[in-house]
């Protein structure tokens, strides 16, 4: 495998997770947003990832990829958490104002799951680098 193919694949596995902490980020950022008159409820998005397919070289062995891309940002289909706020401006007929569907718990999950799935992916990064700077400096040796 080439080194710039263990780079590569660390880049992406970094990327994907990245773009989870980001849309987690966003999605909590947004918990207690409400829709106005006429206006769209924000729903709680999901990042979709998947392995990058390899071509036919790739899995006969002659050539390293691979790696991780995001397939798509899907948004969730939970329902509305509704509280009873008769005061709220956005407060329908019955007092109960629509809130997103955003499970607190399972978004703090998910950027804990993508900051370690971050870190762990600089860490290959780096052992990466630093074989290929040792095998340099063996090579510079001859």
């Amino acid at each position: 495998m080439d080194q710039h193919s263990l780079f590569q694949i660390s880049a992406s596995g970094m990327a994907v997770e990245k773009l989870r902490l980001d849309v987690s980020t966003a999605n909590l950022a947004n918990m207690h947003s409400t829709a106005g008159a006429g206006k769209a409820l924000y729903r709680p998005l999901q990042v979709i990832s998947r392995a990058v397919p390899l071509t036919f070289s790739e899995q006969m062995g002659h050539i390293a990829a691979g790696g991780a891309e995001v397939a798509s940002i899907a948004p969730q289909e939970v329902a509305p958490r509704m509280v009873f706020e008769p005061a709220h401006p956005d407060a329908d007929a019955k007092g109960f104002v629509a809130y997103p569907g955003v499970n607190q718990t399972s978004e703090m999950m998910t950027m804990l799951s993508a900051l370690r799935a971050y870190e762990a992916n600089v860490v290959a990064l780096k052992a990466a680098k630093t074989m290929a700077s040792r095998a340099l400096e063996i090579g510079g040796q001859s």
